[in-house]
């Protein structure tokens, strides 16, 4: 177990002090704010009426479960179980963190972040694959992006973010896949 901590604290010096730059500590804390995404999830919402139309509450309501699911089990469950301190309040550590954001309190394992981004890009993988090609690479470069941004800016342990990652991936993965079977014709005519 040692030997991981120390493996995780040295990843963590490389994203966190070594790729520092002017450029990342710029638009790092942004990334990793959810306010920031507010216009891609509307742009979410409106293709999710456009193209679903009448069942479009199903594909709506399944997204919402999954950023509730991701979130509430990772800042509610995981953390308080495993009460691992986050790099900017460990006593033992925090002096080597280029802190770029209000630590704030709470525990790190696993990123809430991490498990939510996740979430949403593999539900939506499952949901529009098909449609889109690109969707596999960009919401996971997204989803990628966050998770990095929380290391980057102090927050978390890139294992904290790797697990939070597998952990939404695996919730949106399975929520997708109950959702594009509700949306299935027949099962979806037996709604109305």
């Amino acid at each position: 177990m040692e030997s991981l901590i120390d493996l995780d604290q040295s990843i963590f010096i490389f994203f966190n002090q070594q790729l520092r730059n002017s450029l990342f500590d710029l638009i790092m804390p942004y990334l990793r704010e959810k306010n920031f995404w507010i216009p891609l999830y509307v742009v979410l919402l409106f293709y999710f009426i456009l193209y679903f139309k009448v069942k479009s509450w199903i594909a709506i309501a399944f997204a919402a479960a999954t950023a509730v699911i991701t979130d509430q089990s990772s800042s509610s469950l995981i953390k308080p179980l495993v009460h691992r301190i986050r790099p900017c309040n460990d006593p033992s550590f925090s002096a080597e963190v280029h802190l770029l954001v209000s630590c704030g309190g709470g525990f790190s394992f696993i990123s809430a972040h991490a498990a939510n981004h996740f979430g949403l890009a593999c539900f939506l993988i499952v949901m529009l694959r098909e449609r889109f090609k690109w969707i596999v690479p960009a919401a996971l470069a997204w989803a990628t992006l966050v998770a990095f941004a929380q290391v980057y800016v102090g927050l978390h342990y890139p294992f904290d973010v790797l697990c939070g990652g597998i952990f939404g991936s695996i919730v949106g993965t399975l929520t997708g896949k109950i959702c594009k079977s509700l949306l299935s014709k027949k099962r979806v005519e037996r709604l109305y």
